[in-house]
């Protein structure tokens, strides 16, 4: 029995665990984050294994401040350019980071972007605790994930 599942998908009710999941991404709405001028379609969520697909979109100068890549990240750039201090990301363009690596990640002129994570990504506070993009403890949240105890 599959655990994935995407969130606000209307069209998915009544279907059985074997059956094709089609997202009609243009009805989903747009979820915020807490970060300013970043907003998500969450695509596929499996909260048992970790597994997290977003369709990205990031307002002119948005940014995702300091966060590690608990396992490989895979990003795909549509529109726009996804930019860090290693370089920049264009559309059409591919960027995959390493299980462990952590930066900040920017949009000086807006991006839309496909992500997907192993595991979602550890967001730092400035008290040193590290939370995912909605804000939830990520030890509490994701750290049970595939047995996961990072």
């Amino acid at each position: 029995m599959t655990t994935a599942l995407t969130p606000n998908a209307a069209n998915h009710d009544g279907l059985g665990p074997m059956d094709s999941r089609f997202v009609e991404t243009h009805t989903m709405p747009w979820e915020t984050t807490r970060y300013p001028g970043v907003e998500a379609k969450t695509l596929l969520v499996d909260r048992r294994t970790g597994l997290l697909t977003v369709l990205l979109k990031m307002a002119p100068g948005a940014m995702l401040p300091d966060h590690e890549h608990v396992q490989i990240e895979q990003t795909f750039v549509i529109e726009g350019a996804l930019v860090c201090a290693e370089g920049t990301c264009s559309a059409g363009s591919f960027v995959w980071r390493p299980a462990g690596s952590r930066h900040q990640a920017g949009t000086p002129n807006g991006g839309l972007m496909l992500a997907t994570f192993q595991l979602p990504n550890k967001f730092f506070e400035a008290d040193g605790s590290a939370t995912d993009m909605l804000g939830q403890e990520w030890n509490a949240f994701w750290g049970g994930a595939s047995g996961n105890s990072l």
